[in-house]
């Protein structure tokens, strides 16, 4: 019988210290088997952040680089300039990306630096405690909004895609979802057009990932899927949106 289902090259064999049920593990193989795919495991390279992914580097098999927190736009713009026959791709939560990063994120994009961003949206900070993010959303209970967030208190959650899409220099942006086998399937799609944009010199791309996160949205596994389909993706809707 033909072996159809491996380990990517680019997927080290070991256990990660993911919750269960997070959604790091299946981004990290859908990075992995991309890249594999495209034949560019030699030329890549990844700026891992700070968060819960902040030891990506320890699961991936080829060169990573990591960045202070919310820095990893920074960190890649320098690489790539330097090294353009690269291809160099950052990996960031909400909280890397939408909260410290912000800056980083708004001028790396504006500027159309050709890099390839990959989003993980959990409306949550994991690493931390589960406190508020950016992408928290209106009514969503966290350690530092325990009655559910408040609009006059912590305003609105941050679409930092559709933000971005306003900007000249950004290539292309999709928001998918990791809530079922058709999503993820879909992200994969929009990883790989992310990376060949890169490939092939058109200029800042960004997919943005809405991942469970049962631990701190009080949830098992199942509901946090269900959860990113029936509430959260209401709230962000899938799709491309540059």
């Amino acid at each position: 019988m033909d072996n159809i289902f491996t380990r990517p090259k680019s997927l080290r064999d070991v256990s990660t210290h993911y919750c269960p049920g997070c959604g790091h593990g299946i981004a990290h193989r859908l990075v992995a088997e991309v890249i594999d795919e495209l034949g560019i495991r030699e030329k890549i390279i990844a700026i891992a952040p700070v968060g819960c992914a902040v030891i990506a580097y320890d699961y991936w098999n080829f060169d990573c680089s990591e960045a202070a927190h919310g820095r990893a736009l920074a960190v890649a713009t320098a690489i790539k300039r330097a090294r353009p026959q690269n291809i160099v791709f950052t990996y960031q939560g909400d909280g890397d990306l939408a909260a410290i990063g912000t800056n980083e994120t708004i001028h790396a994009a504006n500027r159309g630096e050709n890099l390839t961003v990959v989003f993980i949206n959990n409306a949550v900070y994991g690493m931390t405690g589960g406190q508020m993010a950016p992408t928290t959303l209106v009514g969503q209970r966290t350690a530092t909004t325990i009655a559910g967030r408040d609009i006059k208190t912590h305003g609105y959650p941050l679409k930092i895609s559709e933000m971005l899409a306003y900007l000249a220099g950004v290539k292309y942006i999709e928001r998918t979802s990791l809530s079922s086998p058709q999503e993820i399937l879909k992200t994969k799609r929009a990883i790989k057009q992310a990376f060949q944009n890169q490939i092939d010199g058109a200029g800042f791309s960004l997919v943005e990932i809405l991942s469970p996160c049962p631990t701190y949205w009080g949830l098992s596994p199942k509901q946090s899927l269900e959860w990113i389909r029936d509430v959260m993706a209401k709230e962000f809707p899938l799709g491309r949106i540059k």
